[in-house]
């Protein structure tokens, strides 16, 4: 699968994440919904985008919530966009892409109109739903149960395996050792450093912050940037043990849930100049595409995605200027590196998921957010993204900063 873009263009500086927060932390207690309908008001209001001017929404989500069912049309309505509607799309960890995809694949179909579309992701991992399914031949007539975000964590019903276990069947393949994983999560917190220098300049252009923790009216904490990244060293990472026996991913080694939302909008090339904050400056997309790895080999998946991703888009590895990735564990990391040439410093400058955390919608949406802003301090180029997802599968999308 995969799409090719030619008119659909993001304006400077119209996108916006939170900061992501580590599981039954600080976000923990909010709606993920009402959460995002919160951010994206304040972002838009900011941007001086009113909400009649938006022509529709696309949704991504992995983690229901209550009334969720309602999804879209109900984030609309808090925005005050009570005229527009959109899908609830949610495709695992792939769910950033696939929403941009489906908004971009909007724009491109438009004849002489000029859509201004936004696209938000939300999650909340922590307080996941635990879900009761019928099932009057079970004894007794008793329900059977699931723990929507672990259960589905340590469980895929096609590969009968957990993420953790397609890690190690690829770190075991591949001869990816401890040693490798915890160096290639040494470079990705040296380059979380970057993104905190002088003041956490970085963050600043797409970050909402602070975002006030209420407990009726009154204020009991704000949240100024990522909560949950852990010192890091090598001395530290070399006395953790590997999570399973005879294994070799340690809990240094792989990312952590969290919770947070983000936005972009979606628009023609006009739009996009006379909504941006730096008119100069266009942001393109170009092309879009998923992959898929054998049974149980989820890590291995970026690779074909981004094969296909660069041949969709007309454009060679070797042009690419930045590159980002959603890692949830280091192997992915490595094995990227070694299947396609890559060297481990050259992608994910600012750090990555692998560090600041996943709350599943909004991770690939982050990490294309700050793969703009990097093609922006470079002076322009091609930034290619990609993240694997569940049931060994991954997304990948290409888009140029001229």
């Amino acid at each position: 699968m995969g799409a090719m873009y030619e008119k659909t263009y993001v304006p400077y500086g119209a996108y916006w994440s939170t900061p992501f927060v580590k599981s039954q932390g600080s976000f923990a207690h909010m709606h993920p919904l009402t959460f995002t309908a919160e951010i994206a008001a304040r972002a838009l209001s900011e941007r001086n985008v009113t909400p009649d001017s938006l022509t529709g929404l696309y949704l991504g989500m992995t983690v229901p919530s209550k009334g969720s069912f309602y999804g879209a049309p109900w984030l609309a309505g808090l925005l005050g966009a009570e005229g527009i509607t959109g899908p609830t799309i949610s495709q695992a960890c792939a769910t950033s892409a696939s929403v941009i995809n489906s908004a971009a694949s909007q724009v491109e179909l438009s004849n002489g109109d000029a859509p201004l579309l936004l696209c938000l992701c939300g999650d909340r991992t922590s307080n996941g739903p635990h879900m009761l399914y019928p099932n009057p031949t079970a004894p007794g007539g008793r329900g059977d149960a699931e723990d929507w975000v672990w259960d589905n964590f340590n469980q895929d019903p096609f590969a009968n395996l957990s993420m953790l276990q397609t890690a190690e069947n690829v770190a075991r393949a591949c001869g990816i050792s401890t040693e490798e994983q915890h160096q290639a999560v040494l470079i990705r917190h040296t380059q979380y450093q970057s993104a905190l220098e002088n003041d956490s300049a970085f963050h600043k252009k797409f970050m909402v912050t602070p975002i006030e923790l209420k407990r009726g009216r009154k204020t009991i904490a704000n949240v100024e940037s990522d909560e949950g990244v852990f010192p890091t060293s090598a001395e530290g990472l070399a006395n953790l043990k590997p999570v399973m026996p005879d294994g070799t991913v340690t809990f240094g080694g792989q990312t952590y849930p969290a919770d947070g939302n983000a936005g972009m909008l979606l628009t023609t090339k006009d739009q996009a100049r006379a909504l941006s904050t730096a008119p100069e400056i266009e942001i393109r997309l170009l092309g879009y595409a998923q992959g898929r790895a054998k049974k149980g080999f989820m890590p291995m998946a970026n690779a074909p995605a981004v094969r296909r991703v660069l041949d969709r888009s007309g454009v060679a590895l070797k042009d690419i200027r930045a590159i980002k990735t959603h890692n949830p564990f280091a192997v992915n990391d490595c094995y990227l590196s070694s299947e396609l040439g890559i060297p481990l410093e050259g992608m994910n400058n600012f750090g990555s998921s692998l560090i600041w955390g996943h709350p599943q919608g909004p991770t690939g949406m982050r990490l294309m957010i700050e793969l703009i802003e990097e093609l922006v301090l470079l002076g322009g180029g091609l930034g290619l993204f990609t993240g694997c997802a569940a049931g060994d599968t991954a997304a990948a999308l290409v888009l140029e900063v001229a």
